[in-house]
This record gives C-alpha cells, structure tokens and sequence, in this order.
C-alpha cells in the first residue's frame, strides 16, 4: 500500500516554516486578543488552520490534498468572520468563499483528470510518470491550465484580488497568516506539480502573461496607497505575482527562495505594523533628497558592475530577467548613499556596498542550497525572458514617474486611475454579488468597541 502521508525535503522544509510561523502568530494573538470575549473561538479556529495547513502539506493523495485544501479554506473562513459586525468584513469573506470555491472546483477537475490520465492518485508515483515524459497529452495540458488557474485564485491575483485587500477588516494576526503562510498555497501546488508544468507550454505561458500583468499593475497601485495593512496588501498580490512569474517561466529554485523571504518579511511587516506612525516620523525627520538623473545612473552603474563581477567570477547568471531583477533591487539599495553630497558621503557609499554584496551573498548561497531540495529549473524560453525583462524595465521607470513626477498630467491621470484600484476590483464585485447575491447578516449593534477594536 502506497503512503497517503509523506515527507519529502521540499514540504520538510515548509513544515518548518509553517510551525515557525505558528508559533509566531499563536503568541501574538494571545497577547493581542487578551481582552476579547471570544478569544477561545478565534484560537481554535487558528489552531485548526496551521493543522489544516500541515496536513495538506504532508498529503500523497489527490483526494487527502484536495480535503486539506477545503479545510484549509474553511477554517480561514471563521478567521475573516472574527468580527461578523463589519459589513465590510462580510463581504470580503463572502467574496472569499466564492473565490475559494472555483478554485476547489478547478482542482478537483484537475486532479479527476490526472488521475484518469495516470491511473494513480499517489501524488509521488504522479509525479514520477510524469517526469519520464517528454510531452504531454491533451488531457495533461488540461489539467496543467487548470492548476494554474487554481494557482491564480489562490494567490489572488488580479482582477480577482479584492478580497484579499479587503480583509483588513480581520484582526492583524490573521492578516500575518493569511499573507505570510496562505497564500503561498498556490506556488506550493505548482511547485509539488512542476514537472507537469514544465512540459506544458500553454500553461506556462497563461501563468507568465497572467501574473506578469497583475505584478506590474498591483506594484504601481501599492505606491499610491497610505493605509499601512491596504499597502502591505496590495504588495502580497505583487510578490505571489512575481513568484508565480518565476514558476513559469522554470526557476523554481528562485520561486522557493522567494517564498521563504516573503513570508519571513510579510509576518514581521504585519504583526510589527502598529510601528508605522514612528517609521513615518523616522523618515521625515530624515529629510530625505530628491535623487537627479546622474544618482540614478551611478546606482544603476555600480549595480551593474556588481552584478557583472558575480557573472564572471562567482556564478553565470543564465537568464537576463534575474539579473536585472538584481540590478534593480540593488541600485535602489545603494541610490540613498549616493544622493547625500556631504563629508559621511563616502563612508555611506562603502556601508551601502557592504549591504549590497552581503545580500547578494545570501541571496547566492540560499539559491545554492535550495537547489538539492526545490524541482530541477526548466527555463521556458527566450522570448518569455525577454517578456519578463521588459515588464520589469516598464515598472520600474513607471515607478519613478509616479513618485518624483507626479505633477504632470499625464503622470497625475495614471495615478488617479491607479489610486482606484484601476477599478477591477469594482467590476469583480458587481460580478461577484450577481452570480452569488450578498445580503449582509443582521447583527446586534454594540455600541462600545473593544480594547482590540479600538486599537485597529
């Protein structure tokens, strides 16, 4: 009899994550809801997500996964509802459970059709077929589109995004979970599936265009925001993007590094957001400078040359959207050293630099590691490098028009539309409430907050 549970290095080192992150969360909301009435329900609730969670990681079946990831869904369902008050707290669960429902639908059909497809429902001894071909059949194409659309859902990618900013409205510690630990579900289920994903290039390529798209626009959206949790949001939808983006296009060793860093990042940003007012002051007592195009050029230069030195010295980077990825993120480290003009000048130029090769050096031996455990890499193609490469470009310039040439018209009008969300959301709403009405529930009034209200 095959193992319907199973350990394998991959969702090893996720369980790890998952009870770190656990731990985290289940202190914080012992400390935080303290005062709450209703305390216990919540931490039940809590207890069996992160079960749900961990058995649907440790899960060799289709039928065990597909049950964890229901349950998962569930359980999170009475976390969004901590507060069945909140109209708004209704809606972005009810918008929820929609989404969550084609998405099992989705990846109950694609597991029925690999299964008819393999005669297996063993996830190991699927996996194992499906890397000893070479091609896939129409029935494998299907079942791989159809797990990158559960893919999508899950990672609540745009247009179908916004019940994921809306549930805000829950307490923070269930923001911390969802963002830091859920919503990775959908590169886990890619990952675990990546051999069928390699050898189906309709399905990469739908996830590239698709997430590429909701990368860049959820980005630019996310730096017209003020709301602290809204912009932290909005930044979740564009790292799955970009995770999803390197999935398709077969760096998963990439995708895996990714996901680690941002659920490490995204649990602190949230459970440490009550610090926000004081990062603010912090910064306008900084007074910070407007960077000229010659600061722009040195940053981009010495990043450049950076990155060029690695190539040749340490490791060949074999795709181009990875290393200007790094050039990027790297120019913007080093461009606040480079635009004070003062005596420290020098000494911040150098710290800077430290910083930089420090974490490039992380960054390389964190990818050289997670090589034995992540799927083999399967580049997609030239053309989608080339694709990614130049959505990255176009943000990026995008990005620096919005935030130093705000005052144009054309620049303003991009931010307005921007600012609304560009509207999606408003549409997927209308679409939402007429194939499933929403009526909100009628709740008793309280006319006093709680300690925990109060401080939200």
């Amino acid at each position: 009899m095959q193992e319907l549970l199973v350990l394998t290095p991959l969702n090893s080192l996720l369980l790890i994550l998952v009870m770190l992150l656990a731990v985290v969360i289940w202190r914080y909301s012992a400390t935080a809801l303290h005062a709450e009435t209703d305390k216990p329900r919540f931490m039940r609730a809590l207890a069996t997500t992160f079960s749900a969670v961990i058995f649907t990681l440790l899960s060799n079946h289709l039928l065990l996964f597909w049950f964890g990831w229901v349950l998962i869904s569930f359980s999170l369902q009475q976390l969004l509802l901590f507060y069945p008050q909140r109209p708004r707290a209704q809606l972005a669960a009810h918008k929820k459970a929609l989404s969550a429902r084609c998405g099992e639908l989705l990846l109950a059909l694609a597991f029925m059709l690999l299964y008819a497809e393999y005669d297996t429902a063993n996830i190991t001894a699927l996996i194992q077929l499906i890397a000893t071909q070479t091609t896939l059949s129409l029935t494998g194409h299907i079942a791989a589109m159809l797990l990158v659309l559960v893919a999508l859902l899950k990672c609540a990618q745009l247009p179908l995004h916004g019940w994921l900013i809306h549930v805000v409205e829950a307490p923070t510690p269930v923001s911390a979970l969802l963002h830091a630990g859920i919503i990775n579900l959908g590169g886990i289920l890619l990952l675990t599936f990546a051999p069928l994903l390699s050898l189906s290039m309709p399905a990469a390529s739908l996830l590239l265009v698709a997430a590429t798209l909701s990368t860049v626009l959820a980005a630019l959206i996310m730096t017209t925001r003020i709301s602290i949790k809204v912009r932290l949001a909005w930044s979740t939808v564009a790292q799955m993007g970009l995770m999803l983006v390197e999935i398709a296009l077969g760096f998963y060793t990439l995708a895996l590094l990714h996901l680690l860093a941002h659920s490490c990042y995204k649990a602190y940003a949230f459970l440490h957001s009550g610090n926000a007012v004081n990062h603010y002051l912090a910064a306008q007592l900084a007074q910070p400078v407007i960077p000229h195009l010659r600061h722009w050029f040195a940053s981009l230069s010495l990043a450049a040359g950076l990155i060029g030195i690695t190539h040749l010295l340490v490791i060949p980077f074999v795709n181009l959207s990875s290393a200007l990825l790094l050039i990027l993120a790297i120019s913007v480290l080093l461009l606040p050293a480079l635009t004070r003009t003062d005596s420290r000048r020098p000494v911040r130029l150098l710290i800077a630099n430290g910083c930089a090769i420090l974490l490039l050096a992380i960054y390389l031996a964190g990818k050289t590691l997670l090589q034995y455990i992540a799927p083999a890499d399967n580049a997609l193609s030239m053309v989608a490098d080339l694709f990614a490469s130049l959505a990255f470009l176009s943000l990026f310039a995008l990005a620096l028009l919005l935030r130093y040439h705000a005052q144009r018209s054309a620049v303003n009008r991009l931010f307005i539309w921007l600012n609304a969300g560009g509207y999606l959301d408003e549409w997927a709403t209308r679409v939402t409430l007429k194939l499933w009405p929403f009526t909100p529930q009628p709740t008793k009034k309280n006319t006093e907050l709680t300690p925990v209200e109060t401080v939200k």
